[in-house]
């Protein structure tokens, strides 16, 4: 009996591919070695697949959003530039995430005492600890505390303020487009200590554009200072890809922290760089400064 695929899964000749629509303007085909889990939960379709050149691969409604390969450089970036800006980080709160990365990458941090999950399905953290470790490290530190609620409600009135929140949102299509709206970066600003500062990835330069203006124009406009910065992930569409921060205070980061870290792709010269844009993002941004 022939096994019935999702639509974005197809057999040929050469074996089993994986085909992402990025918003019916560009198709990436995948070559999959496995599909190692497969089911639906109650808010979206999850995959773990062994892929030929990216390794295991977490894929939400047919879109990845992390793989073996390439995942430490997203997970880096958003988690230890926000971590090395600020001076005395104690309480970090993560909506999304569930990948468990970028909760990895903050526990590197000793003077870090309370981690907070907020991901809205509990089956893309119990897939990524089992099937996903280079992602996810097995994470089993005391100081993370998973909450599984939507990141939207949960940040209206957290029970305590963070120092700083980093937002590993999905692309905002469909239901995830609340979290680049204005209200959202609002009740961020307001969960956030006096000194606090947040971070959310803000898509490609090259193929969201648009996306990525008004996201920093909305957190612009909520924090007194904005900045920001690149990393190329290879995984997701273009390559280059913008992240966003909203400070209330601190926006300069300490290099010399990345010595301490175990890490694969932050380094002190990374963190002194990330933040030198491309000249078509500097004129694009320029009307914000």
């Amino acid at each position: 009996m022939t096994r019935k695929l999702p639509t974005f899964l197809s057999e040929n000749e050469h074996g089993l591919w994986m085909t992402e629509d990025e918003r019916e303007n560009l198709k990436i085909d995948y070559r999959i070695k496995e599909i190692l889990f497969e089911a639906q939960s109650t808010i979206q379709h999850v995959m773990i697949l062994d892929s030929y050149s990216f390794g295991r691969m977490l894929v939400l409604d047919g879109a990845v959003q992390t793989t073996s390969l390439d995942g430490h450089i997203y997970n880096e970036t958003i988690s230890h530039v926000p971590l090395s800006i600020h001076p005395n980080p104690k309480k970090v709160l993560i909506i999304g995430g569930g990948d468990c990365g970028v909760a990895k990458e903050v526990c590197k941090y000793s003077s870090v005492e309370q981690i907070d999950v907020v991901e809205i399905d509990p089956m893309v953290v119990e897939v990524c600890l089992k099937h996903l470790p280079e992602v996810s490290g097995g994470l089993a530190d005391p100081r993370v505390n998973f909450i599984f609620d939507d990141g939207v409600n949960y940040v209206q009135n957290p029970p305590a303020k963070y120092d700083i929140v980093i937002v590993d949102s999905s692309d905002p299509i469909g239901p995830a487009e609340v979290l680049i709206e204005k209200s959202f970066y609002r009740s961020i600003c307001n969960a956030l200590k006096d000194d606090g500062l947040m971070v959310c990835q803000s898509q490609s330069p090259i193929f969201h554009g648009e996306v990525m203006e008004q996201i920093f124009e909305r957190v612009h406009d909520i924090f007194p200072k904005t900045k920001m910065f690149t990393a190329v992930v290879p995984t997701y569409p273009g390559g280059l890809w913008s992240f966003t921060l909203g400070s209330k205070g601190y926006v300069i980061p300490n290099a010399a922290r990345m010595k301490e870290l175990d890490a694969l792709y932050v380094n002190e010269q990374i963190m002194a760089s990330c933040f030198s844009l491309p000249e078509f993002m500097n004129k694009q941004l320029s009307k914000y400064r």
